[in-house]
């Protein structure tokens, strides 16, 4: 689709969560994101927390200070106005938690069984630093890998309530505005931390084969590394899901120099939503862009880009 926009130059930039541009001589980046979950609420979340965390997290990892969000609102005819009015109230205050302004948006309605409930799409702008260009085109070999804490929890969390699923308790989504820790990174590693992603979709394993496929290199993980919750894990194997697959809305995954890589992580775990930040892996040299992932039984194999989309509807 990308295509379709404008003469792109032959040697294009990689995709990132952000765009970066220049406006009126200030250095920004800008977003934008539909968000069709279903459930509309679910265990430590719903659409409207989503959608701002989403829009945040995705500012944060192109390494900007989230100021100012849209959202347009698509209402099916029908839809319960109380629970309106609380995925309103959940919208407004995880902005307030995040420190964006709610600057601008729009509403429609569409007849009943046209849009299932509540769709909603964002669009965030925030000012880019100047001491940080973390971008997924930066890995070198040697790098460090980090993830912000334990894996897998949001896509479990919405695909059993979705379904019914008699846990007890049920999974909780890690749903969260990551401006804090992100932050806490770039303070800690200014220019050393190369990258930076929220592994939302197609989780861990489709984040990292990107970043390993737009800096050509390979990237080994430790399995005995990889924080994963129990219940997290027991809800994967009875259903077949890798956890590293799975979404997550509230966690980051970095990659950082070596010689930072400590004051990052001590960084990230002083922060209340990265107390279980650890190193997972390393890029271990130049190549095709893979991942490979170092399993509990001293074997190696290959952590492919998931294909199709595993958990629709998840975001």
């Amino acid at each position: 689709m990308r295509q379709a926009f404008g003469r792109l130059p032959a040697a294009r930039p990689p995709l990132q969560d952000a765009a970066r541009f220049t406006g009126g001589g200030a250095a920004l980046a800008m977003t934008t994101d539909a968000f069709v979950v279903k459930p509309l609420v679910f265990p430590g979340g719903d659409i409207g927390k989503l959608a701002i965390c989403g829009t945040v997290n995705d500012l944060c990892a192109a390494g900007a200070h989230p100021r100012w969000l849209s959202v347009a609102v698509v209402i099916e005819e029908g839809l319960d106005l109380d629970l309106l009015a609380a995925i309103a109230d959940s919208l407004a205050a995880t902005a307030e938690a995040a420190g964006v302004e709610v600057i601008a948006g729009d509403t429609k309605v569409v007849e009943r069984g046209a849009a299932d409930g509540l769709y909603l799409v964002t669009s965030g702008v925030g000012e880019l630093r100047d001491d940080a260009r973390p971008r997924s085109d930066r890995v070198e070999p040697g790098d460090v890998v980090l993830v912000s804490g334990p894996v897998g929890d949001h896509g479990v969390a919405v695909l059993a309530a979705r379904h019914g699923l008699p846990l007890d308790p049920p999974p909780r989504s890690d749903c969260a505005p990551l401006h804090e820790v992100a932050h806490a990174a770039l303070d800690a590693g200014g220019m050393s931390v190369k990258c930076l992603r929220d592994p939302t979709r197609g989780g861990l394993a489709a984040t990292l084969n990107e970043i390993a496929g737009d800096s050509a290199v390979r990237l080994r993980l430790d399995e005995a590394r990889v924080p994963v919750r129990e219940e997290t894990r027991g809800v994967c194997e009875l259903l077949g899901l890798d956890p590293l697959a799975v979404a997550n809305e509230g966690k980051f995954a970095a990659v950082v120099s070596p010689d930072s890589a400590d004051a990052v992580l001590e960084a990230m775990r002083a922060s209340p939503l990265g107390e279980g930040a650890c190193a997972i892996g390393e890029a271990i040299g130049s190549g095709p862009g893979t991942v490979t992932l170092r399993t509990s039984f001293g074997t190696e194999r290959l952590l492919p880009m998931p294909s199709g989309e595993l958990l629709p509807r998840i975001c």
